[in-house]
């Protein structure tokens, strides 16, 4: 019998018992140019499948307006190419250290606490989604009628994502599993939880596949899974063999002989695993997300996620094997049926490394009325959600009417980081941890803030939470009305001739705005830019958004994959949010 079923005990392929043996690797956070090289280095660690998860986000940036869906297509082809399986994860929500958990602003903004239940706005909204999606996934499942005798490679489907860490609402979960079969989905499906009562109730479906995810403890973790599914082959889905940074925390590393005995473990136990991440990319465009601190309730501190997101994977950010490849891969090839396969050989790197001066500068000020939105008036401050803006910045503009003696100028619900001027100069920094101004603030003024989201929470009982000034501007006690507010969305710089189009309004000497330079190289490849001197903000070469960077650490420089790079001029913008440099680097 051709096609992927689940087992009593084991996973069958084609009528025969198979391990899945699985690595996460996410399309979106790889250029497409390079899938073919890392995809082949799964296949070098010993892996026979690939895992992705599929951001709604990027997808579909405005209610009905879709960006380039087919990618999930083309990436499952890639794999098929190099032949490995493919699960897939298309949520509704991914978490996956991904702005937002992948749920679009639009939507969160709209239904709020309703997102990830059955309430029927947010439903249509999802049944819409997976109605554009789905073919994507259906035309190429195993035995499922696609290219090919026996199809493509797609052998199980998610349903939703760790569920019970968030909710237990099972018609909700029943409706996606549903939806799923009669958009044309034939393969298994699963859901994926931790190894807690309370996640696995919450998250598991009768008659859905359990897995679990856990980065150690495999025998006690499949035990507790046992206590409610007896039966079925048992997964790891998530094996977490590295881990993410945060913005100005420790990096965070895992020994590479504590992860492969780990993964022995599971293995031992009889199970399948997906190693995640077994390359883990980048946050390309600032789309990473953030997490709440506070321990197991996640409802603290924020704590955005930085650019990288390497995640000390066995395959390194630039898709160099690591001590923790070679590790895994000598524990892998003993369940492999034929000798593996040597590592692709490297792609390209930049040879002697360049610096540039960033010479061109217009303010914010002039970049705003270039490329941002109309100014609007309010009388309170509107959300980023409000102003539909996913990432990028909002200046609110209001006044403190005077005379008036000086008094404290603080913002309520801050998220998450302005930068605040004063009748023209700047007078400090605020964030949701710090929002009152040290200096007190008299009236007559001008009061000019520039906040930024940092990504939105990705994880957690605040997973969708809104961007902005979400509960006024205070001047001691008294609210501050009519605030004019005007976004810059990042995604406006995808229209390269438009930024070129900006007037260079004089040198920046160090001044927040846009700095533009040129950098020319001999030859392609993969590079690190770095900034010294450098404070906060956003960085294109060639027009592609490599993301954020910031001095707050502890990532110090930015990953350029070499397929962005050409022979000759190649132009660089660095949107510079707090106080610049002077030049770059390319490494």
């Amino acid at each position: 019998m051709n096609g992927f079923r689940v087992g009593e005990d084991d996973f069958e392929l084609d009528g025969r018992p198979v391990r899945l043996l699985s690595g996460a690797l996410h399309y979106f956070r790889v250029h497409e140019a390079q899938w073919g090289h890392r995809l082949a280095m799964l296949r070098a660690m010993g892996l026979n499948c690939v895992e992705t998860y599929v951001p709604w986000n990027l997808h579909e940036p405005r209610p009905g307006t879709y960006h380039d869906v087919e990618a999930l297509g083309r990436f499952l082809d890639a794999a098929h190419d190099a032949s490995l399986w493919a699960i897939v994860r298309p949520g509704p929500y991914i978490c996956a250290e991904w702005e937002n958990g992948g749920l679009p602003h639009w939507l969160t903004g709209a239904v709020g606490a309703r997102a990830r239940t059955r309430d029927e706005e947010y439903l249509g909204h999802v049944n819409r989604w997976f109605h554009r999606l789905l073919p994507q996934i259906v035309a190429r499942q195993h035995g499922g009628g696609g290219e090919g005798a026996d199809g493509g490679p797609v052998i199980m489907v998610q349903v939703e994502n760790e569920y019970g860490s968030y909710g237990s609402d099972q018609v909700y979960l029943r409706h996606l599993a549903d939806l799923l079969r009669a958009e044309g989905v034939t393969v298994p499906l699963f859901t994926s939880d931790g190894p807690e009562d309370h996640m696995l109730t919450g998250g598991s479906i009768p008659g859905v596949l359990a897995t679990a995810n856990f980065g150690s403890g495999a025998r006690a973790g499949f035990a507790t899974l046992r206590r409610h599914r007896s039966k079925g082959p048992l997964m790891c889905m998530e094996f977490w063999c590295g881990w993410f940074d945060h913005w100005g925390a420790d990096h965070v590393t895992r020994d590479a002989a504590d992860a492969a005995d780990a993964l022995r473990e599971i293995l031992e136990c009889g199970a399948s695993v997906n190693l995640y991440m077994a390359h883990g990319g980048t946050n390309f465009a600032g789309w990473a997300g953030a997490n709440r601190g506070g321990g197991a309730l996640h409802d603290g501190e924020l704590q955005p996620d930085v650019t990288s997101y390497d995640y000390d994977a066995p395959i390194d950010e630039f898709g160099r094997p690591t001590a923790k490849f070679w590790a895994f891969r000598e524990i892998l090839a003993q369940y492999a049926s034929a000798p593996l396969p040597d590592p692709p050989p490297p792609l390209p790197s930049l040879g002697s490394p360049v610096s540039a001066p960033l010479t061109d500068w217009c303010s914010l000020d002039t970049l705003l009325d270039a490329l941002g939105t109309p100014e609007s008036e309010h009388a309170v401050p509107p959300t980023f959600e409000e102003l539909d803006v996913d990432r990028g910045l909002v200046r609110y503009s209001l006044t403190v009417p005077g005379p008036r003696e000086p008094y404290p100028l603080s913002v309520r619900g801050l998220r998450d980081r302005a930068v605040v001027y004063v009748d023209g100069e700047r007078a400090g920094v605020l964030t949701e941890g710090t929002p009152t101004l040290l200096a007190p603030v008299a009236g007559h003024a001008r009061v000019e803030l520039w906040v930024e989201s940092l990504g939105r929470v990705n994880y957690g009982p605040r997973t969708g939470e809104s961007k902005g000034i979400t509960g006024g501007v205070l001047h001691e006690r008294q609210y501050l009305h009519g605030v004019r507010a005007r976004a810059l969305r990042l995604d406006a710089f995808d229209v390269a001739s438009a930024v070129r189009g900006v007037s260079v309004t004089g040198p920046g000497e160090g001044r927040p705005g846009l700095y533009r330079g040129v950098i020319e190289l001999a030859a392609p490849g993969d590079a690190s830019l770095e900034l010294p001197g450098w404070a906060r903000g956003f960085v294109w070469v060639n027009g592609f958004n490599l993301g954020r960077y910031w001095c707050a650490g502890p990532q110090n420089s930015l990953y350029v994959p070499g397929p962005v790079l050409r022979e000759g001029a190649n132009e660089v913008w660095v949107l510079e949010l707090e106080g610049a440099g002077e030049r770059v680097e390319l490494g």
